[in-house]
């Protein structure tokens, strides 16, 4: 582990009562963990913001006997084949799957490719789940 700084900061009593909540309900032994990922968690958005190079999942829930929905997704996944790394593909009924989409480039590119596909009749409900490559968390 690199060199650790302490530091001291204030803030008004209800704010600070408002963090031992967000610390106990979310399991961290202390509150330097949690302020940790806080910070952590502002500068994966801050290299979104930044279109740097970075990752993400894109997850989907669609109906595949809506009519070429199945090859409309192949397809946008072809065309952007640098940024697709892996899919995952699961059946969840009869009519309904779920795939799990993992992208890597640059912020506005995995954007643009995650809108495209929520876009696609068919496709019920998507989410871009985005976090960093890791380079400047450490």
């Amino acid at each position: 582990m690199s060199d650790l700084v302490r530091l001291s900061l204030s803030i008004e009593q209800p704010l600070f009562d408002q963090l031992e909540k967000l610390v106990r309900k979310s399991g961290y032994v202390n509150r330097s963990e949690f302020v940790r990922d806080l910070i952590r968690d502002r500068l994966v958005r801050t290299e979104w913001d930044k279109d740097e190079e970075v990752l993400g999942t894109i997850t989907l829930v669609y109906d595949h006997h809506r009519r070429q929905l199945a090859e409309k997704l192949i397809d946008l996944q072809h065309h952007h084949h640098t940024a697709v790394l892996v899919t995952t593909h699961v059946h969840l009924t009869q009519h309904l799957c779920a795939e799990v989409i993992l992208v890597r480039g640059r912020a506005h590119l995995i954007q643009k490719l995650a809108d495209l596909i929520h876009q696609q009749k068919g496709v019920l409900h998507s989410e871009l789940s985005m976090t960093s490559t890791g380079a400047e968390l450490h």
